[in-house]
């Protein structure tokens, strides 16, 4: 069974950081493609990052809004994905869900590709 577990959510100010957790069990990182999505209310779930690997290549991409910002890091012996969020904008309060598919190819950016999902963490960035 699949489980993925976010923390780190909370608030912070304009300009400030916070790392989000994704604790992942029941799956195999190399084998999985990770992503992170956000939720903003009265809005549609959308793309963050997402991170695969494939052989000894990693591959990445970051949505416009967060990138130069926001990085994405594992640690891979602990099956977890990190979300640092550095100057912060109150435009990314939102919930953000950490979520986990094959990576058998497809649209990673896309919710479709993923199948697991963490039940989210509450971001909130105040001006």
């Amino acid at each position: 069974q699949v489980l993925l577990v976010e923390s780190g959510g909370g608030l912070a100010q304009a300009g400030g950081s916070l790392r989000l957790s994704c604790a992942a069990s029941g799956l195999t990182f190399s084998s999985h493609a990770m992503g992170w999505f956000r939720q903003a209310p009265g809005k549609e779930r959308e793309f963050v990052v997402y991170i695969r690997w494939s052989g000894f290549s990693t591959y990445l991409a970051y949505a416009d809004s967060v990138k130069g910002r926001f990085t994405i890091s594992t640690d891979n012996a602990k099956n977890t994905v990190y979300l640092q969020m550095n100057s912060l904008k109150p435009e990314d309060t939102a919930v953000y869900y950490c979520a986990a598919g094959p990576a058998i190819g497809g649209s990673y950016n896309s919710e479709a590709s993923y199948g697991y999902w963490g039940q989210g963490t509450q971001v909130t960035v105040s001006s």
